[in-house]
């Protein structure tokens, strides 16, 4: 469907104002965007850092659980285990970047000490002590894994969403306001020409009626 509009200096008030805040809007998501990209790809190399920590720990975890298990027997490894089995509390709060709320996992150790474990300490032994220790600081890891993660999904998505609103200015908004201000202007150009080749004829027809009187 055509669009109308009125081919007037009003109306190309109007549409000039419309493109100066199109251009402003634009400019502005493209700053956030940046922004958010500089957040997003400093999150994502912690993530790979972390994730190259998570490794290394996981393997030093289920290294000192079969050394535990060797030296100290699987029945006093799993009682140990079942002894220290407990829920973990995890808080999620938003975090601010550029206006945006994205989530955030409370880092908060994880570690536990050798009391708050749950198992006897004189039927235990260091070797079962060690393999706590290495699956805590691997959940440790976990939890701030998470929390980066959450934050790059988040971040994704308002970068995506920044990226298709500068697009439908740029590509949509601003060409369609351009040509309805290039035509406006071209049709009152032309009625200032008509209106001058007009007052022209008045003037001669007035001078002719002049010399002839």
């Amino acid at each position: 469907m055509t669009e109308r509009y009125s081919p007037t200096r009003t109306e190309l008030l109007a549409i000039n104002s419309q493109i100066t805040l199109a251009i402003q809007g634009r400019d502005l998501l493209k700053e956030k965007r940046n922004v958010l990209m500089k957040e997003f790809m400093k999150i994502a190399e912690d993530v790979l850092d972390r994730s190259d920590a998570l490794e290394h720990s996981a393997a030093a975890a289920r290294r000192a659980l079969a050394l535990a298990e060797a030296l100290e027997g699987g029945e006093a490894v799993r009682s140990a285990s079942f002894a220290a089995r407990a829920e973990i509390a995890i808080r999620v709060d938003g975090g601010d970047v550029m206006g945006l709320l994205a989530p955030r996992v409370d880092r908060t150790n994880l570690s536990r000490s050798l009391l708050d474990r749950g198992y006897s300490l004189l039927g235990s032994s260091a070797k079962i002590d060690q393999v706590a220790r290495r699956f805590e600081e691997e959940l440790n890891l976990v939890a701030e894994i998470a929390s980066s993660e959450a934050r790059l999904r988040r971040l994704a998505e308002e970068i995506q969403r920044s990226s298709r609103r500068v697009n439908a200015l740029e590509n949509v908004t601003l060409p369609r306001l351009i040509a309805r201000r290039d035509y406006i202007q071209m049709v009152l150009e032309e009625r200032e020409r008509e209106d001058l080749f007009r007052l022209k004829r008045v003037k001669r027809k007035i001078h002719r009626n002049r010399v002839a009187g």
